[in-house]
C-alpha cells in the first residue's frame, strides 16, 4: 500500500497519462508540478513544470517560469520558458522573457521580447518532492 515515496515505472506511466486543466475564469497562485499534460485557459501566478506537454490557450496568462518537454503557447507568458523538445508559439502568443528550447515553431503574429537559445543538449526534467524541480543537462559524449 505504501511505497515510501518511491514511484514505480508503472506509476510514472500512469501519471504521465494524467491531464490537468485550469479553465478560463480560474486563478491559481502557486507552483504546478506534474508528470502529465497541462492545459491552461485561466491565470497562473507561479511556475509550471511538466514532464509532458504544457498547452496555454489564447485566454491564458502565466506570470512565472515554464519548464516542460513540449509546449504550445497561444496566451501571455511573463517569465522564462524552457522546453526540452518542441516549443510552438501560436499567432496569439505574447512571451515576455527568455526562451530556451530544442526546436521552435513560430506562427505569424506571435510576439516575444527576450532572447532565444535553441538546439541545446537534451534535457531531463527533474521533479522533486519539495517543488524545486529543474531541467538538468544529460551527460552525453560528443565525438
Amino acid at each position: 500500500m505504501f511505497n515510501n515515496g518511491k514511484e514505480t515505472k508503472r506509476d510514472q506511466v500512469e501519471l504521465s497519462n494524467a491531464s490537468t486543466q485550469i479553465m478560463k475564469g480560474t486563478t491559481v497562485e502557486g507552483n504546478i508540478e506534474t508528470f502529465g499534460n497541462v492545459r491552461i485557459e485561466g491565470k497562473i501566478i507561479g511556475n509550471i513544470k511538466s514532464k509532458s506537454k504544457i498547452a496555454l490557450g489564447d485566454s491564458s496568462f502565466v506570470q512565472g517560469n515554464i519548464i516542460s518537454q513540449n509546449a504550445e503557447i497561444a496566451g501571455e507568458v511573463k517569465g522564462i520558458v524552457e522546453v526540452s523538445d518542441v516549443l510552438t508559439l501560436k499567432a496569439t502568443a505574447n512571451v515576455k522573457g527568455d526562451i530556451i528550447t530544442g526546436k521552435l515553431i513560430v506562427e505569424s503574429g506571435a510576439v516575444w521580447n527576450g532572447t532565444i537559445k535553441m538546439g541545446t543538449a537534451p534535457k531531463d526534467i527533474k521533479l522533486s518532492e519539495n517543488g524545486h524541480g529543474q531541467l538538468e543537462e544529460q551527460k552525453e559524449s560528443v565525438k
